[in-house]
């Protein structure tokens, strides 16, 4: 018997048809898949004609919907985060690093978080999907920088090549923390803009390759300083020309300095060397007998440079021209002190040749504390021309003489532990711009003489801010503004106390408490164990 392929199909076909269909329809969710899926009937007005129901209409499939996003994990914790709803961003091998127009600063910030993630970098190309975008514009504070996550991609926006390369930084650890930088934008900048860490590498011998590793851990935590304390009694640690006569046995070349240098300015930070004097010179004086003071009753002070003894000022004004040129940064320490001749409790008549060359030079009423300031004040005339900032240690500015510290000098606080030590509001009263080292929190000295104790994260962490200058007590809040920053100090008084690798180790914590403290004005509102444990996940 043949059929009609035209002709209605009745009874037992059609309800085969109509089961078949409404098998299909269930087992796709309502949504036919595959080449050869029918098409879906339109909707039943009535019923066929063998009473059998019609087979249902396609469901939807609903569309994914996600939570408002987090803030991303990192240390020091972002400023500010605008939630938005959508998947955040991962690493993917079809994502890769791009360069915005106008933007070919940013090629070595690229190359890096290219690097860290695993995805290529592909240079001054348009952002395609799964990107991650560098550029370079806004009229942001110094360091700052826009971080916006939306449709796939990561765009890291700012004004200058430091902020963008601080957006990468908390791309970097957001990935790490959870695999993913969430969805949403991120408005972030620092609260201080001196923030870091200084290293007594006279006392003793660090390698380049220790040096670079501090440097690399210092930008991801958005650090921007390191001090280079290169010169004191037990050893001077670069390499010289003028004076090759005073340098350690171990030292850094000028080549490992260059590249300690280069390094460092990739990370964006600042190298700020310090040639300590006039105490602290006994490497010089090792080879250079002549400049020792020497007191009344003929002792000769560790350290102490004669300073009434023109050839002391040659010297270290041969050393500071020399150093100034291999060290391109912003900023000069010229140290000023613990002096030991302004540490009797006569100096006057301790030092009676001191006391004849201050009046000679600056008046009758002139004393020894007026030549030690004018001291410094010439070195700083020595540097000031290469345009640095210049600074010095607190207990090298005082009060009541006839000689004033050049206005241009910014005092680095540390103590307020010795005789006669001024409090942090007087230089902050006269105007005077102020880094914080205070030696309470921020002083990691090996083998902890005269009673320091290792520093804690958890302490700086809990109990610190850059406005407790000295001691416990924090300043008032108006000095605010002139307080520029901190650093974190290891200082090497004994040695062999501790091994390099042990130095690492013992202040990783507090540096990124530290970190925390001086990007982020607000009191963390994360438990120190919590920051703690998110420190080592992302570092």
């Amino acid at each position: 018997m043949r059929y009609s392929i035209r002709g209605p199909r009745r009874g037992p076909a059609l309800l085969a048809t109509s089961v078949a269909l409404a098998t299909v329809a269930a087992c796709s969710g309502g949504s036919a898949s595959g080449p050869a899926s029918a098409p879906s009937p339109g909707p039943a007005t009535s019923a066929s004609p063998t009473g059998a129901p019609p087979p249902p209409s396609p469901t939807p499939t609903p569309t994914r919907t996600y939570p408002l996003s987090s803030a991303p994990l990192t240390v020091p914790a972002v400023r500010a985060h605008e939630a938005a709803r959508g998947p955040g961003w991962k690493p993917a091998p079809t994502g890769g690093v791009v360069i915005a127009a106008n933007s070919g600063g940013l090629a070595d910030e690229g190359k890096l978080i290219a690097g860290e993630l695993g995805i290529p970098y592909r240079g001054a190309v348009a952002a395609g999907p799964g990107d991650v975008e560098l550029a370079l514009g806004g009229t942001g504070a110094p360091e700052s920088y826009t971080l916006a996550v939306q449709g796939g991609r990561v765009r890291i926006s700012g004004p200058d090549e430091a902020g963008v390369f601080y957006g990468t930084r908390t791309l970097k650890q957001s990935v790490k923390a959870t695999g993913a930088m969430p969805e949403g934008t991120v408005n972030d900048r620092p609260a201080k803009p001196q923030r870091g860490l200084n290293v007594d590498t006279a006392r003793k011998h660090f390698t380049a390759a220790w040096i670079e590793d501090r440097i690399r851990e210092m930008g991801d935590l958005k650090l921007n300083q390191l001090g280079l304390h290169f010169s004191d009694d037990q050893g001077f640690r670069i390499e010289s020309d003028s004076h090759p006569e005073v340098v350690s046995a171990q030292h850094l070349t000028k080549a490992e300095v260059r590249r300690i240098l280069a390094l460092a300015a990739e990370r964006h930070v600042t190298v700020v060397p310090e040639i300590d004097s006039p105490g602290h010179l006994g490497a010089v004086i090792a080879a250079h007998p002549d400049l020792q003071l020497r007191s009344a009753s003929g002792r000769a002070p560790r350290g102490a440079v004669d300073i009434a003894n023109p050839a002391s000022a040659k010297i270290v004004d041969d050393l500071l021209r020399e150093y100034a040129q291999l060290f391109p940064g912003a900023y000069w320490h010229l140290g000023a002190d613990e002096y030991v001749a302004l540490m009797a409790k006569d100096p006057e008549a301790t030092y009676p040749k001191l006391a004849r060359a201050a009046k000679a030079k600056y008046g009758p009423s002139a004393r020894v504390q007026d030549l030690a300031t004018g001291w410094l004040n010439d070195r700083a005339a020595v540097v000031r021309p290469t345009g640095k900032t210049l600074k010095a240690w607190n207990d090298g500015f005082f009060t009541g003489g006839v000689v004033n510290a050049a206005e241009d000098l910014e005092v680095e606080y540390w103590t307020g532990k010795e005789i006669g030590a001024r409090p942090p509001v007087s230089y902050l009263s006269q105007g005077r711009k102020m880094v914080n080292l205070n030696d309470e929190y921020l002083y990691y000295v090996l083998g902890e003489p005269n009673d320091f104790a290792y520093p804690t994260g958890r302490r700086i962490y809990e109990q610190w801010t850059p406005l407790v200058v000295r001691g416990t007590t924090p300043v008032p809040a108006k000095y605010d503004p002139q307080i520029l920053g901190a650093r974190f100090a290891v200082w090497c008084d004994l040695a062999n106390s501790q091994t390099p690798a042990q130095v690492a180790a013992g202040i990783r914590l507090p540096l990124a408490a530290l970190s925390q403290k001086v990007w982020n004005p607000t009191k963390p509102t994360a438990s120190w164990e919590r920051f703690r444990a998110l420190a080592e996940r992302v570092r």
